[in-house]
């Protein structure tokens, strides 16, 4: 997922806090406490407070936090003509919220039905029938919940957004601003120190301080180099910070319910959002989304499955592989070369044999490192 932003002045990337963009991933947290294992004890006492009539209403449109996370909780990033700037309290996100036009909300409402074309310039439902039969086509296919919804929001707009915009200012009052009163400092402290890395040291080192997960990519072209923000994701998608219509700008914000979650707003007709988590668990740096993909390919074959059983053990040299497979020599270096690659194997040389052995502590974080790709 790539963000182009040749020719995107220094001053318009803001690091800012959104409490409506947090209120999202706090919804998240609740709805999938799978995602988040360090956030257990906060998603059950929250849930255990719930009123059953707000825990009711929350269950009526969970899809537009539990399975996407939906443009609706950035809106300061999709107002025309607005300046893209986060509101400083949830009330002023909401007013945001309440400033989108009617397409641009029902769009991003509907992201659940209509993710693959997400980053397409479509027409709008409220406007077009095949559009609109298309996105209740897709909300049925969820099921009854989501279909119901889908035909109110494309009935009558304004009446789900106002029981939208009081649904979390009930969740606000419910369990929300508590919250985030503990956690906005430290959200403010990192989007101010990040914001400094990037005034005193520049783009690079600002990402590299946001996540691993960030690069900044340079290509020179027949029109002229560009420069693009690439977000290592299995999700697609291109945009541009710098286009016209919109007005030039990208927004970092943080978010303390994120972690392994990495969002990066990519509409059409938006300005750029990326959404990172701080306080990530203190593990090793994530694998790349390539990375991942050569290391289970690497073991999914049946061959170095079981020379892997062998080198799990202890160290091996190349003959006793080939001896103890049934398999020639030059077989088994170019598993071995395969496993190499792929940062499964650590060799040492002893006298005139070189034993290889696999890396337990690589193999072990295959997991985590699996969810939180895909998660990312």
């Amino acid at each position: 997922m790539s963000i182009d932003i040749t020719g995107l002045p220094p001053e318009r990337i803001v690091f800012e806090t959104s409490p409506l963009a947090e209120l999202g991933m706090a919804l998240h947290a609740l709805a999938e406490p799978g995602h988040h294992p360090g956030l257990h004890g906060w998603a059950t006492a929250a849930a255990a407070s719930l009123k059953p009539d707000l825990a009711d209403r929350m269950s009526e449109a969970d899809f537009l936090w539990r399975s996407t996370f939906s443009d609706v909780f950035m809106p300061f990033a999709g107002v025309h003509g607005g300046d893209g700037r986060t509101g400083a309290t949830l009330a002023e996100d909401l007013d945001a919220l309440d400033r989108l036009d009617d397409e641009r909300f029902v769009s991003a409402a509907l992201e659940f039905t209509c993710s693959s074309m997400y980053g397409t310039r479509s027409p709008s439902p409220l406007v077009d029938s095949a559009m609109r039969e298309r996105a209740l086509d897709l909300a049925a296919a969820r099921g009854p919940k989501q279909t119901d919804f889908a035909r109110r929001l494309l009935t009558d707009p304004a009446s789900v957004r106002a029981w939208l915009r009081r649904l979390f200012e009930d969740c606000d009052q419910a369990f929300f601003a508590d919250t985030w009163r503990r956690i906005r400092v430290q959200l403010a402290a990192d989007a101010r120190h990040n914001g400094e890395v990037l005034r005193r040291k520049g783009l690079a080192e600002a990402l590299h301080a946001v996540s691993p997960a960030l690069a900044l990519k340079e290509s020179d072209g027949a029109g002229g180099g560009r420069v693009r923000i690439h977000a290592d994701k299995l999700a697609e998608g291109r945009t541009s910070a710098v286009e016209p219509d919109v007005g030039a700008g990208l927004t970092f914000v943080p978010s303390s319910f994120g972690w392994p979650h990495l969002s990066v707003l990519h509409a059409p007709g938006w300005r750029p959002v990326i959404h990172y988590p701080v306080g990530a668990p203190e593990l090793p740096g994530p694998a790349s989304v390539e990375l991942l993909k050569l290391r289970m390919e690497a073991l999914a074959h049946p061959m170095r499955m079981r020379m892997c059983r062998n080198l799990a053990r202890s160290p091996y040299t190349t003959g006793e592989l080939a001896e103890s497979h049934g398999i020639t020599a030059p077989e088994v270096s170019r598993h071995l070369t395969v496993l190499r690659k792929a940062g499964l194997l650590t060799t040492q040389r002893r006298g005139r044999y070189v034993l290889h052995s696999l890396d337990l502590q690589v193999v072990a974080r295959l997991g985590s490192d699996f969810l939180e790709g895909v998660l990312r």
